[in-house]
């Protein structure tokens, strides 16, 4: 078969792709499953690694079988078990839910749920290695001031790791925009699931997904674009501290350097 230029273009320039609803929808629908599950893997992996770092075996415990099996199977099977097993035993049986101008299916909620839950999974190694690259001193110090562990924690210890956070965290989003692919196999019709159902009624199968892939790398490169920039203002190798009245992140700042006379 020869190569379909006209369905190529059609279906890669954003104009005449995006007037179809389906890939318009499930291009929203990609980033919102992205976002919402990175979110969700942050705030995960950040209790995670609290936990990991506590001095309560049962919280050490419980963490560790968590990262073990979720780093340990494969995302596709954590979907299908999430999906259809938690409806199997009527725990959650994952009905349409309509949140603003999206609706979202059972499916997409089964997807969300397991991309969070797997990614809280990795997230907790990476803030535990972040918070112990921090030398133990800066703790010290700020319990010797007066504070709890808690606000040295939040106030001393995490500003300082975020410069090693961020480079993995950044990589492992990349890594989910692509990954929401997989939630095609439990019934979502997302950015790749909406290129399925056009192929289904062109059969133009090579056209199709690779104008598909295009969209995809597009998405990772402005990623990249994103993460590089977020790496330069909040990694920079000079030490970040933050304030209690400014807050976690907005408090970043970068100390001034000293010139020696």
């Amino acid at each position: 078969m020869a190569f379909n230029w006209s369905v190529f273009w059609q279906y890669l320039w954003p104009p005449t792709a995006f007037a179809n609803p389906l890939i318009r929808a499930g291009l929203l629908l990609t980033l919102l499953i992205a976002v919402v599950s990175m979110v969700v893997g942050v705030l995960l992996g950040l209790l995670g690694a609290l936990a990991r770092l506590s001095k309560r075996r049962v919280a050490r415990a419980i963490v560790t079988v968590y990262v073990t099996w979720f780093r340990s199977t494969p995302l596709i099977v954590q979907l299908a078990l999430i999906y259809f097993g938690l409806s199997a035993l009527h725990i959650y049986s994952f009905p349409s839910q309509t949140i603003g101008f999206f609706t979202l299916s059972g499916a997409i909620q089964a997807g969300i749920l397991t991309f969070g839950l797997n990614e809280g999974a990795y997230m907790t190694e990476i803030i535990r290695s972040g918070i112990n690259s921090v030398d133990r001193g800066q703790m010290e110090a700020a319990r010797a001031i007066g504070m709890t562990h808690r606000q040295a924690m939040r106030w001393i210890v995490l500003p300082q790791a975020v410069r090693v956070i961020l480079p993995p965290l950044g990589n492992d989003f990349n890594g989910m925009l692509k990954s929401t692919s997989l939630v095609i196999t439990i019934g979502a019709v997302e950015f790749f699931g909406a290129y399925q159902e056009i192929n289904g009624v062109l059969y133009d199968p090579f056209e199709l997904f690779l104008a598909c892939s295009f969209y995809y790398l597009a998405l990772t490169i402005a990623w990249s674009l994103i993460q590089a920039r977020l790496e330069r203002r909040f990694g920079s190798p000079e030490q970040l501290v933050a304030t209690p009245k400014t807050g976690l992140l907005r408090g970043l700042v970068r100390r001034p350097s000293v010139t020696r006379g």
